[in-house]
């Protein structure tokens, strides 16, 4: 038996993930209206049924107007559990854990969908643009539109969305729940100085900027089971060393541990969009030594993400103590069935086990093959 540490269990709160690897969250830019459909229980099925240990799903609304694009999953209706109730039953149905990551994205919402450009939704738009927020009036890059800055009413409906959403995932039946502090969306927005310029007490200093992160924290937590893990997807550095530092972003997992986060998903960049100068060049595990740090020191479970491709590479990333998790993303759209090919390539023992489905033909086979050796 290989004593691969990718395939042990992980618990989390109340929570058990079969193994190490789960399917990181993908904009699937499908929806209308926030709303499940067909094409989001497609792209579920296949890693559902590939052995995967959990799985997330996409970036989330928590409001219409959090939206990224007019085709993005939203949480902020009662009109959209169903839809999500029936994403989570999938999975159960294979023994799998689900999560939801929620999201605002701020300054970054009113965008085109991917093959329209994923720029600001112009007046040629078909789907009219809508008004963003932000905690500073600053656009996101050149051409876009200057947001609002938030007042403290903005602000407090937000941290009431998110706990909404919440409220609507325990219902939808999900298993645990992701806040999106990355990519240059809202609550990114108000943790880097490169997007907060504020004097009050959401700006001036690190303090302030991390102060919507832990409100939203704390109202998540209040919201849900206590045995419902809420992990935390971090941009551990920004595009530009003016911003968000690894020591900054050590020191805010140790916060958001101390409000009931149990688990930081580390990612990086986003804020600035393109850039000249960048500290996220994508290479194979370049975001690991993030992971790495911030379960060092803020004594915090850790996910790795970003260009891990194949099985030792995830086998490592775990065996050494870099992180809990392992996320994939394009690996698993390359091949649906990664965790189980992983195992076989590992050698861990009853690797066919992580096909639920296919569980009696191989118990059937193994069984016919016994009686043959003794026949």
């Amino acid at each position: 038996m290989n004593p691969s540490q990718l395939f042990t269990a992980f618990d989390c709160r109340g929570v058990r993930f079969r193994n190490r690897l789960v399917v990181s969250p993908m904009c699937q830019y499908q929806a209308t209206e926030g709303l499940v459909n067909d094409w989001h229980y497609a792209h579920h099925a296949r890693f559902a049924l590939g052995g995967i240990g959990g799985a997330l799903l996409e970036a989330t609304a928590v409001t219409r107007e959090g939206r990224i694009s007019p085709g993005c999953l939203g949480i902020w209706s009662d009109d959209q559990i169903l839809g999500l109730r029936r994403l989570g039953d999938l999975y159960h149905q294979q023994g799998i854990p689900l999560g939801v990551q929620l999201g605002h994205a701020g300054r970054k919402a009113s965008s085109a969908v991917p093959w329209l450009g994923s720029g600001p939704l112009g007046m040629d738009s078909a789907i009219s643009a809508w008004s963003t927020l932000a905690p500073s009036a600053l656009a996101h890059n050149a051409g876009w539109p200057t947001p609002k800055a938030a007042g403290l009413e903005d602000i407090e409906q937000v941290v009431a969305a998110f706990a909404a959403a919440a409220t609507r995932a325990v219902e939808a039946g999900l298993d645990f729940i992701e806040i999106h502090g990355a990519h240059g969306y809202l609550i990114h927005e108000f943790f880097s100085p490169l997007a907060n310029k504020r004097v009050d007490a959401y700006g001036v200093d690190f303090a302030g900027r991390a102060r919507l992160a832990l409100e939203i924290v704390q109202a998540v937590r209040k919201a849900i089971p206590a045995d419902m893990p809420v992990w935390y997807r971090a941009s551990c550095v920004d595009d530009d060393d003016r911003g968000i530092t690894l020591d900054d972003t050590v020191q805010l997992a140790r916060l958001l541990a101390d409000e009931g986060v149990d688990l930081m998903d580390c990612s990086s960049g986003g804020i600035l969009g393109p850039v000249a100068r960048s500290a996220t060049v994508a290479t194979p595990g370049h975001q690991v030594p993030f992971a790495a740090r911030i379960r060092a020191e803020a004594k915090v479970a850790t996910m790795a993400v970003g260009l891990i491709t194949n099985a030792q590479q995830a086998e490592e990333v775990i065996a050494s103590g870099a992180a809990d998790l392992v996320a994939l993303g394009r690996a698993l759209l390359d091949d649906p069935s990664f965790a189980y090919h992983a195992a076989l390539e590992l050698g861990v023992a009853d690797a066919h086990d992580l096909l639920p489905q296919a569980h009696g033909f191989f118990l059937a086979r193994r069984q016919a093959r016994a009686e043959e050796k003794t026949a």
